[in-house]
């Protein structure tokens, strides 16, 4: 970024930015988005923690994705929030960078352990007897630090790869934080290094994991609808259908923000889709697990004090 060191900024400018007027709500908006988000994700981290018998394999991982989830929202929101109280849009190269890899590192680890959530559900139901033997304490470890660590090198890779972007005539970025593809759209070259590195990414971390689940899934299917008990393929189906929903939601959003072809045409649509899959879904994870889950549920209400 050698043509860069005039000008060490950028200026973030949503759509909504536009009208200074409902900068007050959006305010409120998006404070109550991330209010709510952050305290069921902590709910659902600290029932989990403190119930001994939560400390199962898919509540381990059901943990670490409402970390991921608050990664995600603590790391856009409290920015735009300062943004739009104080009506300073102005954001450093190295504060842009940051927010860039924190936000690929939970976004790819949050990717990995969706994906392990859909291989403990397929060993639940379709291998229940090894259930214990095959997720052990070491394996369920193990698969959280892979969950991690793919998320940090996955990140790393594409921050590197979006530091060799050259900007030559605006600053500005049509989007609500500092998003690799928002660059992409003000960038003027350099962006060989960045595409070969996200078509990559599309394969690992998007294509195999949304494959794979899919393959799991209809063998899980097979294997409840195969069950003669209506309570065994109710139970069966239950445990599942949360996962089903969260993974529908995430890749859904996910996806439909990455096939959106860089043009100003879609420039608001793009910016709606980020705001539902980095604001809103981290909020609607939990709530679809807990609202859908008697075990937390009850959890939860114990360690309420009683009056």
């Amino acid at each position: 970024m050698e043509n860069n060191t005039s000008k060490l900024e950028f200026y973030i400018l949503p759509f909504f930015m536009i009208n200074n007027k409902l900068c007050i709500l959006n305010f409120f908006f998006f404070f109550l988005i991330y209010f709510i988000g952050v305290l069921v994700n902590l709910i659902i981290i600290t029932v989990i923690c403190l119930t001994l018998h939560l400390h199962t394999p898919m509540y381990l991982f059901l943990c670490n994705l409402s970390i991921f989830d608050l990664c995600y929202t603590t790391n856009i929101v409290p920015k735009l929030l300062y943004i739009l109280l104080s009506g300073n849009n102005i954001i450093s190269f190295t504060h842009c960078f940051i927010q860039i890899y924190f936000f690929f590192v939970a976004h790819s680890a949050e990717i990995t352990i969706i994906f392990i959530m859909a291989y403990d559900r397929y060993v639940a139901i379709c291998h229940p007897l090894h259930y214990h033997h095959i997720l052990n304490k070491k394996i369920c470890i193990l698969l959280i630090m892979v969950s991690w660590i793919s998320g940090c090198l996955n990140s790393f890779l594409i921050t590197s790869s979006t530091w060799k972007i050259k900007f030559c005539f605006t600053f500005t970025i049509h989007q609500f934080f500092c998003d690799a593809k928002a660059l992409i759209n003000v960038s003027c070259g350099g962006t060989e290094i960045f595409y070969t590195v996200v078509y990559a990414e599309c394969l690992v971390f998007g294509l195999i994991p949304v494959v794979c689940n899919l393959m799991s899934y209809m063998k899980i299917i097979k294997v409840i609808l195969s069950m003669k008990s209506k309570d065994a393929r109710r139970k069966a189906f239950s445990t599942c259908s949360s996962h089903l929903i969260v993974m529908v939601i995430f890749y859904g959003s996910a996806i439909s923000v990455y096939m959106i072809p860089p043009s100003d045409r879609y420039d608001i649509l793009e910016q709606v889709l980020t705001i539902f899959y980095t604001t809103m879904v981290p909020m609607l994870n939990p709530l679809i697990y807990s609202l859908r889950n008697k075990e937390v549920m009850n959890s939860f209400r114990k360690l309420l004090p009683s009056y």
